[in-house]
């Protein structure tokens, strides 16, 4: 056996169950984050109450109960399902002897392991430090340093009181010139997206629950329809395997390009700060002309994650973007599949080609369903512009007459306009 292998860090979570509709399901999906950031769940600890304790979040009861449990198991950390307060973040941890990790934190620790781009590290670097800065507190020591008579400014302050208002100095000018680094960053994306934007090439966007298959869908369309050098995305079953939006641009059979965007999921509770942070990765679902939203249907809570993916959505501002449902991963249930439900649903497997193929005619439909047949007459001496069209657009029919080549072509709006001068 090796004895350099590390085990998980032992851990405890803890929840309030207030009467809430989705309790159970956010525990069992705390325990998946705990795992998700190598930690291993050797207890789970319950209290039902009316509302949480202003002091401890919990009980009095119920923290001696959390503290014989934790040195029972040898858990290192205890973990609450909710956002806690500086005080009850340091009265319990004080109560309880062990770590206390609120999920916040949890989640904001996840982000900061899995940041592989410069844009991705800098958003959690900003939300890590907005979430400290109201938890700042001084030692021991340094409280019982700090002074309680008259007068203003530093001099009559204490060490402690004085540390305290230099760390938060610190921070906020840490917060400011993260998000002037972050600013370079999104002008530039910006100016990719009009750039995307003036080719008139229409984009799609997949949104939707961690770990749902997003990545995976997306690998499977660019294997398919992508070009040669385009590189596929990092996929895992774990929650939040990816954080960075990737863009590929994906080719039809019939010369129809469209972009498709994978962008960081969603999850209940997702820290508010975190959220503004990463409005700008988001930025090309907001920009997108459909939005696909992949839900894990062989998950039991899927309509509960369905409603906190529209519910993020709209938390960011978007809104008003058609929208279809992907029910993936039907493989893993007793439901046939593939299957097209009305325009705007389909049931399918990620991993299969027929499901695929399915998914991509509903996209083509929605993405292109402004698209227009043409009939061309080209002169012979535009030869040019006739090969041009048989790389570039549908091709539906070809005929050569005695004046020129006919074709029947599907394009843009905006392509048509270009050979207007040839219709017939």
């Amino acid at each position: 056996m090796d004895n350099n292998i590390q085990k998980d860090e032992q851990v405890i979570i803890a929840g309030l169950d207030t009467g809430q509709d989705d309790y159970d399901y956010s525990m069992t999906e705390l325990a998946e984050l705990a795992q998700a950031n190598h930690m291993d769940v050797v207890q789970r600890v319950d209290q039902v109450i009316d509302r949480p304790n202003p002091a401890t979040y919990f009980g009095t009861g119920k923290v001696a109960e959390i503290a014989a449990v934790a040195a029972t198991n040898d858990a290192t950390t205890i973990i609450t399902n909710d956002e806690l307060s500086p005080s009850q973040l340091r009265n319990l941890e004080e109560e309880v002897g062990c770590r206390i990790l609120d999920r916040t934190a949890l989640i904001l620790e996840i982000f900061a392991n899995r940041a592989q781009t410069k844009e991705a590290k800098l958003q959690v670097q900003i939300a890590e430090l907005q979430y400290r800065l109201p938890r700042l507190q001084t030692s021991a020591s340094q409280r019982l340093d700090q002074q309680t008579g008259g007068g203003s400014g530093f001099t009559n302050r204490g060490a402690g009181e004085t540390k305290l208002e230099m760390d938060r100095r610190t921070i906020q000018h840490q917060i400011s010139h993260l998000r002037h680094e972050l600013a370079d960053i999104d002008k530039s994306e910006a100016t990719k997206r009009k750039q995307r934007a003036k080719s008139n090439i229409p984009t799609a966007a997949l949104v939707g629950y961690t770990n749902a298959g997003k990545s995976t869908i997306m690998n499977g369309l660019v294997r398919r329809y992508g070009a040669v050098e385009d590189k596929t995305v990092f996929e895992k079953n774990m929650l939040f395997a990816t954080l960075d939006t990737s863009v590929r641009r994906l080719t039809l059979p019939s010369k129809k390009d469209f972009l498709l965007s994978d962008t960081v999921g969603f999850v209940s509770k997702l820290p508010t700060n975190l959220v503004k942070s990463f409005r700008s990765t988001l930025a090309e679902a907001a920009n997108a002309d459909l939005l696909i939203q992949v839900i894990d249907y062989s998950d039991p809570h899927y309509e509960e994650m369905m409603h906190t993916t529209e519910q993020t959505l709209k938390q960011i501002g978007i809104e008003n973007i058609p929208m279809i449902n992907v029910f993936n991963k039907a493989d893993k249930t007793e439901i046939e599949f593939p299957v097209l439900e009305g325009d705007d649903q389909v049931v399918i497997s990620a991993k299969q080609p027929e499901s695929l193929d399915l998914l991509v005619n509903v996209i083509r439909k929605h993405l292109f369903k402004d698209y227009v047949q043409v009939k061309l007459l080209l002169p012979f001496a535009e030869g040019q512009l006739v090969s041009y069209l048989n790389e570039h657009t549908n091709i539906l029919n070809t005929e050569y007459r005695t004046d020129g080549t006919l074709l029947t072509v599907e394009m843009s709006p905006q392509e048509a306009q270009r050979f207007t001068k040839y219709e017939v």
